[in-house]
């Protein structure tokens, strides 16, 4: 018979410990019961308190034991937290970001949503400290770990440090590097399907979700919004034929045994063309209202235009046509090399002024179709940052709104149409030139 040692005795506690305290939040948030239980534990003495890399929640078997017996309520809250880490993919969306400001907006933007909850499991009093900045960000419309960081670099040292110390809750050092963002990309996919049946959950059960869940739902939403930006360009690509050698329809069996039997005549060679997903025709239109930055349009063809050359899906006979509208047509440009993109890119300049009215862009496109200046095009991607006139009828093209903050976003969301997809950049990540990698 083995005895247990004190260690192991106390790490047995400690996972009893988590079995009440998960136990106990599955029965107040029922929706998110694949959450709770996706990550295994493991104990680690290192930390002293929970962490988590997006596969395994740590924990600190001492300090799991001493806290449970003065505050089970801290226990489930921290539990939680670094759950919601990983719904919300905190882990994965820092970008070129400071490392210890976004540390700070996570834990923020997390510890908002718990003290919303209002639940008996997670009831704790607010701060002075906690009620002022909550309060201030809801005046303010902040939502996404990625406005909290630019609010937070408005704030002096000494308020940042109050502020760190107020919010910490979790250890963050297992959370990728910037080097290592795709380190664990599974992980983060496989968070990120979890987060929109979340989502789902929430909408269709939302008052009896109670308090909170709207807040739950805006975060999974600015989450799934700061996606690659690649894979979002890919939703335009259409499947077409390619002239050049397509390695995986060739058999090197039948290619080798032609040489051996005839000398020189191979019995089958590879294939000159192959079918690849790629974009032939595509619209790209700029809100010039205003209201809009020049220099903010130029970054964000420059990174269109290097992603659609990066990612291989820009077509060697591609039509790229880049409108400038406000209340109108005000320019239209035609690019047929990626050379012209960026010439275009480098030396771009506004065009207009006025309101923002987005119908006379889509009448002038279906204009362009009708007179076969188009052939196959495949999507539109309209950036704007502001409020603007939709066009009721769904065009014969796919079509998606590029909006740049959080702000913007909550703004437009109610009037988008349901026929139009959206997708929100974060103008600092646009600016240096990076996206999110999921």
């Amino acid at each position: 018979m083995h005895i247990k040692t004190q260690s192991e005795w106390e790490e047995e506690m400690a996972r009893k410990i988590l079995d009440v305290v998960r136990s106990e939040l599955y029965l107040s948030l029922r929706y998110m019961d694949a959450a709770l239980s996706k990550m295994p534990w493991a104990a680690d003495e290192q930390i002293h308190t929970f962490a988590t890399d997006g596969e395994t929640l740590f924990f600190s078997t001492e300090q799991l034991l001493r806290v449970w017996k003065q505050n089970p309520v801290f226990c489930n809250r921290a539990y939680l937290h670094s759950i919601l880490h990983c719904i919300f993919r905190h882990l994965w969306l820092r970008g070129s970001r400071e490392r210890v400001l976004w540390d700070l907006a996570c834990d923020i933007a997390v510890e908002r949503v718990i003290d919303s909850l209002n639940l008996p499991a997670l009831k704790r009093p607010l701060s002075w400290i906690r009620q002022k900045t909550e309060k201030t960000l809801s005046e303010e419309g902040i939502v996404a770990p990625a406005a909290v960081c630019r609010w937070l670099r408005t704030r002096d040292k000494r308020e940042l440090e109050t502020l760190r110390r107020e919010y910490y809750v979790d250890d963050h050092r297992f959370w990728p590097q910037e080097t290592e963002l795709a380190a664990n990309p599974s992980a983060g996919e496989d968070w990120q399907k979890l987060g929109s049946r979340m989502e789902n959950e929430l909408e269709t059960h939302g008052q009896e979700a109670g308090d909170g869940a709207e807040l739950i739902a805006a975060q999974i939403r600015a989450a799934k919004s700061r996606r690659s930006y690649q894979d979002f360009l890919r939703k335009f690509c259409a499947l077409r034929e390619e002239l050049h050698i397509d390695p995986d329809s060739f058999d090197l069996g039948f290619y080798t045994y032609g040489l051996s039997l005839y000398g020189n005549l191979p019995l089958i060679e590879p294939l000159e063309s192959r079918e690849e997903m790629r974009i032939e025709e595509f619209a790209i239109v700029i809100d010039t209202s205003y209201s809009t930055s020049g220099e903010l349009v130029r970054a964000f063809l420059r990174e269109t235009f290097t992603l659609l050359q990066k990612s291989g899906v820009f077509a060697q006979r591609c039509r790229i046509r880049v409108l400038q509208c406000d209340d109108g047509v005000r320019d239209d440009i035609l690019i047929t090399s990626p050379e012209q993109m960026e010439r275009l890119s480098n030396s771009f300049t506004i065009a207009g002024g006025g309101g923002t009215d987005f119908r006379p862009a889509f009448r002038y496109l279906e204009q362009l179709r009708q007179e076969g200046a188009f052939s196959h095009l495949r999507g539109m991607l309209y950036f704007t940052d502001g409020k603007g006139i939709y066009p009721t009828k769904r065009p014969p093209w796919d079509t998606a709104f590029v909006f740049v903050g959080d702000r913007t976003q909550q703004e437009n969301e109610s009037s988008l149409p349901g026929w139009a997809m959206r997708l929100t950049l974060d103008p600092e990540e646009l600016e240096r030139g990076v996206t999110s990698r999921f």
